[in-house]
């Protein structure tokens, strides 16, 4: 496999005479889902991305692949069918990432077995062809053996039923690679600082700087896409100055804990917590994610942190469903993210009730937004987008080819299931470097199962740039447990020092930041209540 060269890859845009068919500002699921769709169909494409691709929302899912069983009870039928389809689709093309999970409800009502089973049987059906499975009653018996630590107290019996489960952020990582190797340029830490208009104020290009040299660009383009997530509205102001918001932010928070708490491979579906709200309880990497909220918040940013309510209603409520239940010391990591969800005038003010269906707007400039959706519809949100910059920018028609597109590392005979697994078709390669460096097959630490190895690659081949990039995204580890991640700082730094040919300088600057983000997802840097308070999430 080539290795990525940023240096080569900024000259792309080096040329100010040079006019793209579509830019792209914002490197999270939707932005780079519509540039892989437009790369594929022909067209030049430039995506941009102020931090790392998925620094945001999009790696801080409940990591679901899933049409969601919550709309199916609200009626929201045409987004559970769209989303179930491109679950199927997602399956089939990322085989390596994605992979069909087993979901149990636990039924503490007589009446709910029944009520479920049905409910799930039209969620099956909806989804046709790429079914993943056929959803069935189980008795409290076998409810029991599955989850062995479920509270046995009241419980009558089961539903088992069939999702997705995927890694979020690798999948991200994955879609840059498949764009750059079908001829878009895709670049991190490069933000947007400005939008160019033409004399009929119709945008034409953008303004971006390079966030590690601080140089700046003047870029033209046919269409510019707005694809930016919680922050549309900041690219919507340098549009329209004033302009009302377009989106209302919902928090949604996680916690990591040991796989112990719910040993098996069955995920926990609860239906129906106090707040209205689902939650899920899914074994990950060999840990379990526990969530998650829904929390209107007036404020946004790349590192939003889980409020003292979220964490309380979390653990209150599986401490109803869990005999051997989770306390805040057994939290290994908590992380929260915001879901951009488009909030026309007229709809509910609820966020649970607020459409996760995805929402184009295009401004009188030209600005074309993209806002709402979830990971799952991913591809779909990137098809409509790139429909609408084609009508937009009026360039020539082709049709989406990403139905049957391949993602960069898709390997459907996997005859592994450990970590590794995520590479898929490029494991060997990867494996390949410990003849480079013996000491590289080494493990950066012997509580977590990563390689050296790893970092190595993923700054040569995953566009990494820094120990937040590696340790929390690349590698998962600051999701998984926030106080190992923070003892493999030192070793992790050292590699990719020596790859990027950074000083030792570098190596402190990145351990000490790194640091003190990695101590917002420990829970003890949240101060404990005396009394919970019960979670007010749709005021």
């Amino acid at each position: 496999m080539k290795a990525y060269k940023r240096d080569e890859i900024i000259k792309a845009i080096s040329d100010p005479e040079t006019t793209w068919d579509i830019i792209i500002v914002g490197g999270g699921a939707t932005g780079l889902g519509t540039a892989l769709d437009a790369v594929a169909r022909g067209y030049k494409t430039l995506l941009l991305e102020q931090s790392d691709f998925a620094k945001g929302t999009s790696s801080r899912s409940t990591k679901l692949v899933h049409g969601g069983v919550r709309y199916l009870a609200q009626g929201d039928i045409g987004l559970v069918r769209e989303a179930l389809h491109e679950r199927g689709l997602l399956l089939k093309n990322a085989p390596h990432l994605v992979k069909n999970g087993s979901f149990i409800i636990p039924n503490y009502e007589w009446w709910s077995g029944a009520f479920y089973t049905i409910g799930l049987t039209l969620y099956d059906i909806l989804a046709g062809k790429l079914s993943f499975g056929k959803a069935r009653y189980i008795s409290r018996k076998e409810v029991i053996n599955r989850l062995p630590n479920i509270n046995p107290k009241g419980l009558f019996s089961g539903v088992v039923y069939h999702d997705g489960q995927f890694d979020d952020a690798r999948l991200a990582v994955n879609l840059a690679q498949t764009s750059l190797e079908k001829g878009a340029t895709i670049l991190n830490y490069f933000r947007v600082e400005n939008l160019i208009k033409n004399d009929q104020k119709e945008i034409c290009g953008v303004v971006t700087t390079d966030s590690e040299t601080g140089f700046s660009y003047q870029i033209k383009g046919r269409t510019v896409i707005n694809a930016t997530g919680v922050f549309v509205d900041e690219l919507l102001q340098m549009d329209i100055p004033g302009k009302k918001p377009i989106v209302r932010p919902s928090q949604g928070i996680h916690i990591v804990i040991d796989k112990s708490f719910m040993p098996g491979t069955d995920a926990i579906m609860i239906p129906k917590t106090e707040d209205g709200r689902v939650l899920f309880a899914v074994p990950w990497h060999d840990k379990l994610v526990v969530g998650t909220t829904d929390t209107p918040i007036n404020e946004h940013s790349l590192e939003p942190r889980a409020l003292e309510e979220e964490i309380d209603f979390i653990l209150r409520t599986a401490e109803k469903y869990l005999a051997k239940t989770p306390t805040r010391k057994d939290v290994l990591s908590i992380f929260a993210g915001l879901r951009p969800l488009a909030a026309p005038k007229g709809e509910s003010s609820k966020t649970k009730e607020i459409s996760r269906s995805h929402k184009l707007f295009v401004s009188e400039s030209g600005l074309i937004t993209i806002t709402g959706g979830k990971w799952t519809t991913y591809r779909k949100m990137g098809e409509d987008t790139v429909d609408k910059a084609i009508e937009v920018g009026k360039l020539p028609p082709h049709s989406s080819v990403t139905k049957d597109l391949p993602i960069h590392g898709s390997l459907k005979d996997l005859s592994r299931n450990d970590h590794l697994r995520v590479y898929g078709s490029d494991l060997d390669e990867l494996l390949a470097l410990m003849n480079e460096n013996a000491a590289w097959s080494e493990k950066i630490d012997p509580r977590m199962p990563y390689l050296c190895a790893e970092v190595v690659w993923s700054v040569r081949h995953e566009m990494a740039r820094n120990l937040d990039d590696i340790l929390a995204r690349r590698l998962r580890a600051l999701f998984l447990d926030a106080r190992i991640a923070i003892d493999m700082t030192a070793k992790v730094a050292s590699l990719m020092a020596r790859e990027l040919g950074k000083d030792k300088s570098w190596e402190t600057d990145q351990i000490k930041s790194f640091t003190l983000l990695a101590n917002g997802y420990l829970l003890e840097s949240y101060y404990p209540k005396t009394k919970p308070s019960k979670v007010k999430t749709h005021e």
